[in-house]
């Protein structure tokens, strides 16, 4: 290889270095690695965490109802790196170094459905479980991942179409004894796990 040839190639690899980061924006954050028992082991970088055999971190999944008991799913947006269009319930995240996973939950659910704390009681943590999934070719989810739930009084919605692209409204027993009757919803296996150590 000549040395144009060299610093062709070592141009591209920074051209593309530069448009995964732009293209993803956790590319320039972290999250908190945990042991399985949630242990905090230092900050690591969140794509890191994502890509090869991953890096186990923090995370938590916040399942929202409303008072009818019905649950609300949210579908994650086309442009999420892993998986995009699949249902969740409701929306999940990762909380930032220093916060609680109750402020993170009432973070998330703000900017990603507008929902404010006026609209519910209080964020109840309700479990918690170690899981590692891999989605195609494209990352890795390895948490553990915090269960928590709100109801709704208000039930008034603001969603954020660049993290959710639909919302459905769903009798949670009856998602969970008919799963096959909604598998075209293609759910999130964090939620599936959460909904069924739910009813375990």
């Amino acid at each position: 290889m000549s040395t144009n040839d060299a610093s062709s190639t070592e141009s591209e690899v920074g051209s593309d270095d530069a448009a995964t980061a732009e293209l993803h924006k956790n590319a320039g954050q972290d999250v908190i690695a945990v042991d399985p028992d949630d242990n905090e082991e230092g900050l690591v970088n969140r794509l890191d965490a994502h890509t090869g055999d991953g890096i186990r971190h923090r995370a938590f999944t916040c399942l929202v109802f409303d008072e009818e008991g019905r649950l609300l799913l949210g579908q994650r947006a086309p442009s999420k790196r892993l998986w995009d269009t699949c249902w969740d319930g409701t929306v999940a995240s990762h909380p930032v170094e220093g916060q609680s996973q109750e402020e993170a939950t009432r973070q998330r659910l703000e900017e990603e459905l507008g929902i404010t704390p006026d609209q519910y009681d209080d964020v109840e943590l309700t479990d918690r479980f170690e899981y590692k999934r891999y989605y195609m070719n494209d990352g890795v989810e390895w948490e553990v991942c915090a269960v928590l739930k709100v109801t709704l009084e208000d039930t008034t919605l603001d969603p954020d179409e660049e993290e959710i692209a639909g919302l459905l409204w769903v009798d949670y027993q009856h998602l969970h004894d008919h799963p096959k009757w909604y598998r075209q919803l293609r759910l999130c296996p964090w939620f599936e796990i959460a909904m069924r150590r739910d009813f375990e």
